[in-house]
């Protein structure tokens, strides 16, 4: 490969350092306003870039006093811990199932699958079968109708087929059954292709917005998101009582949102980078092979 000439480097970076500074320059202003004093953020008309007076962490202590953000988190964490276990527990088994070529009624099953790929059942269809279960203003209404992908199916099914014949066939003859063979060959040798799928899996439970607004009215199941489109989007003024403070310790409405919006950011910018490595693997390779 020929390397590019100097002009194109330095357009490239000159591009890529603009782009890069306009994704990093709002992070920073939220960071900033969720961390500056009061009355800096109220002197600056409620957007701070760089905090010159000081650190305050009375926005973040607020949010954490047991009124409705925590409530909120608390949810959302739990939708995304049992939420991601079952999806990956019914995604992997599925898809070794429909990788198991001899098994009965496998073409069928993955048509079906590849069908549901293309077409969506519809919002009122979705509705009224989350009614009929009596699921409605529950938090499994936001975790099992999710709970399989057929593209992450498709894709832990790819990885599936491609493993080792022969070391599939060896444990067979020791008299492994097809459960043995999935816990204990299946899996350890997919690790990276359902490290990918439970991040895909985590982030679409923690970012679950639509599905909540949908089915849950009792606003004390809401999950972060939806009390983060509540306070931050659309601007509803957040009390003392609902933050479980005094309304005269009460932070400004612009800190307490960017504490909330940084809440709701930092989980997912923890766990990424440790599956990051697995993408190209996990992703590519299970969707080149098969």
């Amino acid at each position: 490969m020929v390397m590019p000439r100097m002009p194109e480097r330095v357009i490239k970076a000159i591009f890529l350092f603009v782009i890069c500074g306009l994704v990093v320059f709002p992070f920073i202003g939220v960071i900033s306003t969720s961390l500056a004093k009061p009355e800096e953020v109220v002197g600056s008309g409620g957007f701070v870039l760089f905090p010159t007076q000081g650190i305050d962490l009375s926005a973040y202590r607020s949010i954490f006093a047991g009124g409705t953000v925590t409530q909120a988190l608390l949810v959302s964490t739990f939708i995304t811990t049992v939420g991601t276990a079952i999806a990956l527990l019914l995604t992997c088994t599925l898809g070794w199932a429909l990788s198991r070529r001899g098994t009965i009624g496998n073409k069928a099953l993955l048509l079906l699958v590849l069908v549901s790929l293309l077409f969506n059942p519809g919002l009122i269809p979705m509705y009224l079968t989350v009614q009929q279960f009596g699921l409605l203003d529950t938090l499994w209404a936001v975790i099992v109708p999710t709970c399989v992908s057929a593209f992450n199916v498709i894709v832990v099914r790819a990885f599936f087929v491609g493993l080792p014949g022969e070391v599939i066939d060896s444990a067979r003859i020791d008299g492994a059954t097809e459960w043995k063979l999935f816990w204990h060959i299946g899996l350890p040798l997919s690790k990276a292709v359902v490290a990918v799928i439970g991040l895909f899996y985590g982030v679409g439970y923690w970012n679950s917005f639509f599905s909540a607004l949908l089915y849950l009215d009792d606003s004390s199941l809401w999950p972060l998101q939806l009390v983060l489109r509540t306070y931050v989007v659309n601007g509803v003024e957040i009390g003392g009582q609902d933050l479980g403070v005094g309304q005269e310790i009460l932070p400004p409405q612009t800190s307490i949102q960017m504490a909330i919006l940084m809440i709701s950011i930092i989980p997912i910018l923890c766990v990424y980078p440790f599956i990051q490595r697995h993408f190209a693997k996990g992703v590519l390779t299970g969707a080149v092979k098969g």
